[in-house]
């Protein structure tokens, strides 16, 4: 079989011609300041070695990656008791529905759509003594780098549009889910998505995911490997908002994706990766993203299908 970095020469090759199709999240006033035409891949094996291409430097905001890890310390925190607040059931709809929220009367359908990390970063504030330091501290642990921050800049300009996000939250108060003050709760759930990785970070931070070796417990949040197969299979099932299906379809790993153009995946038992490409499909995922990751599980046979 071809190793892994001449498979990622050939997927870049491959993708070439899809560079210039969609577009950034420009109705994120900093996120349309970005340089679209980026793109970076990186693997990272449970034996710890790397494989990358591309843009592997530049940091970029993770965005809605960052649902896995506020699941990861939610599922830690409250364990079972956790889906009393949350489902986990696709959305079939878009990330920011609210007319989904309210049909189901409050009850966010899965933990990564923007209502259920709502609701996650209510959890979060109500169970940690110092919200955003413990937040960004397992952050940090969980990918070994202790230089990784958040981005106040994209932060605040995400509270400046978000207008949708105020609507569910102020829903989900309605409806008796939301414990804490909604500014407070928003202002958290924006820096959550602000942070920044580059694909080098994004791979080793999902790496955990991938590991069925080595325990789960980062800056005191441990996870069983129970727990972390089930993390998995609601990446599989939700990751991709009401794209989840045809990701599954083409890609068939779980994984989680961003409008700010990242994606982390993960073989389980093998690796995990990481691609970054800020233009987006109609559906809010990196269009070179998705179709280097399809290429990638067509290329090596390696899929959980």
């Amino acid at each position: 079989m071809k190793d892994y970095n001449e498979i990622l020469k050939e997927i870049a090759i491959e993708i070439e011609p899809l560079r210039h199709i969609g577009k950034q999240a420009d109705y994120i006033p900093a996120l349309a300041k970005v340089n679209p035409d980026r793109f970076g891949m990186c693997i990272t094996s449970t034996d710890g070695i790397v494989t990358e291409y591309g843009d592997m430097e530049e940091r970029f905001s993770i965005q809605s990656v960052t649902k896995v890890f506020s699941l990861s310390m939610s599922l830690s925190l409250k364990g079972e008791q956790l889906w009393t607040r949350v489902s986990k059931e696709p959305s079939g709809a878009a990330f920011n529905s609210l007319i989904q929220l309210e049909l189901d009367r409050g009850i966010p359908k899965n933990p990564f759509i923007n209502a259920g990390a709502i609701v996650l970063a209510d959890v979060l504030m109500s169970e940690l003594e110092s919200p955003l330091e413990e937040y960004l501290a397992f952050v940090r642990a969980i990918s070994n780098d202790p230089t990784i921050d958040y981005n106040h800049e994209v932060a605040s300009s995400e509270r400046e549009k978000g207008y949708i996000n105020a609507a569910i939250a102020n829903m989900l108060k309605y409806y008796g889910n939301l414990d804490n003050d909604i500014e407070d709760v928003l202002r958290f759930y924006f820096m959550q998505c602000s942070v920044e990785m580059n694909c080098r970070q994004l791979s080793r931070a999902f790496l955990p995911f991938a590991n069925r070796k080595s325990e789960f417990l980062f800056n005191g949040i441990h996870l069983t490997a129970s727990q972390v197969k089930r993390i998995n299979a609601i990446m599989q099932t939700c990751g991709f908002y009401n794209d989840a299906g045809e990701y599954s379809y083409l890609v068939g790993l779980p994984g989680k994706s961003g409008v700010g153009g990242g994606i982390g995946a993960v073989y389980p038992g093998r690796y995990a990766v990481a691609t970054w490409s800020p233009r987006l499909n109609e559906k809010g995922n990196s269009v070179m993203g998705m179709k280097a990751l399809e290429l990638l599980t067509t290329y090596t046979n390696e899929s959980i299908f």
